[in-house]
């Protein structure tokens, strides 16, 4: 095995088994503790039930995906380019930042309605509310590990004569990757959180449509069930990150 992908790999290994203990003893509690069906089933019946009628859940994984990735993409650009255009602005920084700000103290169910309403149930409507709570994070810790460059390596620099945009992109985006990947690993889980809350305002295929059917439904496994399949997307689109993070911020050791 490569030797960059090994740690990668045991990091998968070491969090299925965590998964299987973790299996094992919801099975045993719900057995042993006679906890009624109705409160928390018994997850071999959830699976059973997710074996039974696949169609509908890998439907809602592959859409509720499409969106959360396509959300995560734009916030992380956007996010990055801010970040780039702040550092070399104060006067900007100034101006807009404080926009940034109040922007997020809007509740993501009001911007959602409005996004919905504006581009009606389709799958830039919802991956602009994932946007809506990406690109802020990956912003902020753009512009804090730009300025928490080593100011020697970049004067070093200078007096070879580099340029601005030699010195962006050979030192301090380098240097800032590890604090952009911190929030990009935040931001994996706040664009699922958007894109689920967005198929909340009314569609057909997703896993946020699967969690309000089966609770309007009072269907315990089968919103149990949709908990599990978001769970295993969110889990997944995260250890898709952290790989990436190893692969390109080779030099740090931890996660």
């Amino acid at each position: 095995m490569n030797a960059a992908l090994r740690p990668a790999a045991m990091t998968a290994l070491r969090g299925a088994a965590a998964l299987l203990a973790a299996g094992i003893l919801w099975e045993a509690l719900v057995v042993l503790a006679g906890i009624r069906p109705d409160y928390l089933p018994r997850l071999s019946d959830i699976l059973a039930l997710i074996a039974t009628v696949p169609e509908p859940y890998v439907e809602g994984f592959l859409r509720t995906a499409s969106e959360t990735v396509l959300g995560f993409a734009l916030g992380a650009v956007v996010g990055v380019v801010n970040g780039v255009l702040f550092k070399q602005s104060r006067l900007l920084r100034e101006l807009v930042f404080p926009l940034f700000v109040i922007s997020q103290t809007i509740p993501v169910i009001a911007f959602g309605a409005v996004v919905v309403l504006w581009f009606g149930n389709t799958v830039f409507a919802k991956a602009l509310i994932a946007f809506y709570l990406t690109f802020f994070p990956v912003t902020v810790n753009t512009v804090h590990g730009l300025e928490s460059v080593d100011r020697l390596q970049v004067n070093l620099l200078r007096s070879f004569g580099a340029s601005r945009l030699q010195l962006l992109l050979r030192l301090e985006l380098p240097a800032a990757l590890p604090q952009i990947f911190v929030a990009l690993r935040l931001a994996c889980t706040l664009s699922l959180l958007g894109a689920i809350a967005g198929e909340w305002f009314g569609d057909t295929v997703g896993l946020g449509v699967l969690l309000l059917q089966a609770m309007y439904n009072e269907q315990v496994p089968a919103l149990w069930a949709a908990i599990l399949v978001c769970g295993l997307l969110g889990t997944s689109f995260y250890g898709l990150v952290a790989l990436v993070e190893r692969r390109a911020v080779f030099w740090r050791t931890e996660l």
